[in-house]
């Protein structure tokens, strides 16, 4: 069974040209890199991100060492970037969106067909060898469709990491502020438990009137009840700061130190936020990425439209004890009934969609980016003024009650509702002190685009126009 020389050129041209289109590989690194640039630039301090498995124990064994002493909010950002199951699993989005780039990359396998018939002494044999042409003509479309999809995912995976960094620094923030709501619910317990046993003594020995002896138990009772609250409010508070580093066992034991950080001395200059938003917000990134993947995704379904199948390679018969004959088969679908209108249209509305979301993705930018500003500078502010103004005033109130109750010109129920007026005040600042640094971390998630990634926006490949298998010569 012998191949003539023009078979033989064209199976060979046709090989050679699958072969070159064939060696699309998967990078060394996956695309972490810049995954790990794009996040840096986004958070605060020197962070690093590393898929589990990639050091052997290292990622352990640095775990350890942040915990080893009082968690502060850069370590516990880093724990979670290297310890979160969640952005463990986000990563494999880079493995999928690499794979299908490689693969549209490759042609499809060739197909073999053979006919072996007979009736009695009559013989008949068929074989072909069919190459999908289709694949190695729309071969560069459909690699830059999958290119842009690959950064696409680039981005997501690094607003998926920018993102938890951010949820992490409010939860340890949190966290932190209970902890101390905690101490300071403790004094007033312990004040209001003071007044409510020496109301109780006094009115057995018979001078004390029972309406005020009553309304200290009250005031006792509703003590013990916001403790309560408020060390189950640490409990939930810490637990969710655990669950976002991704701690287990002995690690869930880590400390806390006893205070917020802080103030900073002034709050950060306004800058040109909207514009800075503009050029880095990862959102915004990658839904421009999805529009012009899909613009790409377009460009295939218009070129694939009429012709959706094309596979040509050598083919050979052979009739009885005839000779073989030498051809070729050639497999193409006819647009009798179906001239792709409908796959084009599809196409462009989806087209059409993503443009208006990245527009819609902008304009909820500079919103998002001027409201967390405002919040940030008022919460600054509010902090400062319970820091410079209410504090330090409650403090010298309590000095000069004290001195009153020292001359014998108040009672000592006045010192104590004093006092718990004072620690309702400490437990003021502490909250505004909290509500700055979560409006901080809001107006950094704001400027990089952090947070879950955006719902809806169908993926460039729903668009493009795969070729479908050839059926049998």
């Amino acid at each position: 069974m012998r191949i003539d020389a023009r078979t033989a050129r064209l199976a060979a041209i046709v090989v050679v040209a699958a072969f070159a289109a064939g060696c699309a590989t998967f990078s060394e690194d996956g695309g972490m890199d810049d995954v790990r640039k794009l996040a840096a630039d986004r958070i605060a301090g020197k962070v690093e991100l590393a898929r589990a498995g990639e050091d052997g124990d290292a990622i352990p064994a640095q775990t350890k060492r942040l915990l080893a002493r009082p968690l502060g909010v850069e370590e516990a950002v880093q724990i979670a970037l290297l310890n979160n199951p969640g952005l463990q699993a986000s990563y494999a989005e880079l493995g999928i969106a690499e794979a299908e780039l490689v693969q549209a990359g490759r042609l499809r396998n060739p197909s073999f067909d053979y006919l072996n018939t007979w009736h009695g002494s009559d013989r008949k044999l068929e074989w072909s060898l069919l190459f999908p042409i289709i694949d190695l003509l729309t071969l560069p479309l459909r690699t830059k469709v999958a290119g842009r999809g690959f950064d696409r995912a680039k981005l997501e995976t690094a607003r998926a990491a920018v993102g938890l960094a951010s949820e992490t620094r409010r939860a340890y923030f949190q966290a932190v502020a209970a902890q101390e709501t905690v101490r300071y619910a403790e004094q007033v317990r312990e004040t209001a438990e003071a007044g409510a046993e020496l109301a109780r003594r006094m009115a057995r020995a018979g001078n004390f009137p029972k309406l005020t002896q009553m309304r200290e138990q009250a005031f006792y009772a509703e003590a013990v009840a916001q403790l309560a609250r408020a060390r189950q409010n640490a409990v939930a508070e810490r637990e969710r700061l655990t669950r976002l580093m991704g701690l287990v066992g002995d690690e869930t034991r880590f400390a806390l130190p006893e205070r917020l950080p802080d103030l900073p001395p002034a709050p950060a200059g306004a800058r040109d936020a909207e514009t800075e938003a503009m050029k880095q917000r990862l959102d915004i990134l990658a839904a421009q990425r999805e529009t012009e993947a899909l613009a790409e995704s377009l460009g295939l379904v218009k070129a694939t439209r009429f012709i959706n199948v094309f596979d040509l390679g050598p083919a050979r018969t052979r009739e009885g004890d005839e000779a073989w004959k030498t051809g070729f088969a050639l497999v193409i679908e006819i647009p009798l009934f179906d001239w792709g209108s409908a796959k084009v249209a599809r196409a462009e509305a989806i087209y059409m969609q993503s443009v208006q979301r990245v527009a819609e993705t902008a304009v909820n930018a500079r919103s998002e980016v001027r409201e967390s500003y405002s919040a940030y500078t008022t919460a600054y502010e509010t902090a400062r003024h319970y820091r410079d103004e209410i504090v330090p005033l409650r403090k010298r109130i309590s000095e000069e009650q004290q001195l009153r109750y020292n001359g014998m010109l108040i009672s000592v129920f006045e010192l104590l509702a004093d006092a718990r007026e004072q620690v309702a005040a400490v437990n003021a600042a502490i909250d505004a002190a909290r509500a700055f640094w979560v409006a901080e971390t809001d107006l950094q998630a704001a400027l990089g685009g952090a947070g879950e990634p955006r719902a809806g926006g169908a993926r460039s490949a729903a668009m493009t126009a795969a070729p479908a298998r050839a059926g049998g010569h």
